[in-house]
């Protein structure tokens, strides 16, 4: 009876380090998508500053033609004035000129406030482009070591389903049958008994039974979590209390 307690023990020993990786396991993806997120959101705060500067860029060379157009009608309408014959449309024609003038110089004034605007919101992406690549190197790095760190999981894991399939091969086919319906449920699905309590559920186990157990060195379920109990004695190193 002690060889096929050893033997399940061997087994479940394996699944609970193949279990152990996986929970472990399972917070690298977690953890890359939370880094990928980040490093989204700092390239969307870049890409939303080179936006804003590519507006500005557009309102500036709008600015500079709306100039340009004004100063090439005011040239025209400067020409027209010495042919103007009536006092009224002449001076109407200078008033024209002269509005046009005012907003030419308004403008300019404007594009001088634009160009500066313009130069700092391009220092700012240059900054921002520094910060990000030292962020993106930074994530980079950290989610290729969580990468490696999933890979050397999933290699060790499997790893014990091959040694799983060998140690399973000791154990006691009904036994086994037994221990994979629980272990699908919950695990560990074999648990000892200390001093009358399940340590799987920490209930006592009736009198009767836990004597048995121990008498016997085998196995039987708990009746109150349904888990395959055992006496701690049993795996116990019988040199151990020489």
């Amino acid at each position: 009876m002690r060889e096929k307690l050893k033997a399940l023990a061997n087994l479940q020993k394996v699944d609970m380090e193949a279990a152990a990786l996986r929970k472990a396991a399972d917070v690298h993806p977690k953890q890359i998508a939370e880094l990928e997120r980040e490093l989204g959101a700092a390239r969307s705060a870049i890409e939303a500053e080179r936006s804003r500067v590519a507006d500005i860029e557009r309102q500036k060379a709008q600015l500079e033609q709306n100039i340009t157009d004004d100063k090439d009608k005011v040239k025209k309408w400067e020409a027209r004035l010495a042919e103007q014959r009536s006092t009224r449309e002449y001076s109407a024609l200078a008033r024209e000129i002269d509005i046009a003038k005012k907003a030419n110089l308004t403008m300019a004034d404007e594009l001088v406030e634009l160009t500066k605007t313009l130069g700092a919101a391009r220092e700012t992406v240059k900054g921002k482009e520094v910060e990000f690549a030292t962020r993106q190197q930074q994530l980079g790095a950290r989610m290729s070591e969580l990468r490696s760190k999933l890979a050397e999981s999933e290699t060790q894991v499997k790893q014990l389903e091959g040694q799983r399939s060998s140690v399973a091969e000791h154990v006691d086919p009904n036994l086994l049958r037994r221990y994979e319906t629980i272990r699908k449920k919950k695990l560990p699905a074999l648990v000892g008994v200390v001093a009358g309590t399940c340590q799987g559920c920490n209930m006592n186990v009736p009198p009767q039974l836990y004597n048995q157990l121990r008498t016997s060195l085998g196995t039987d379920v708990c009746p109150s979590c349904n888990r395959i109990i055992y006496a701690v004695e049993a795996l116990a190193d019988p040199t151990a209390a020489k």
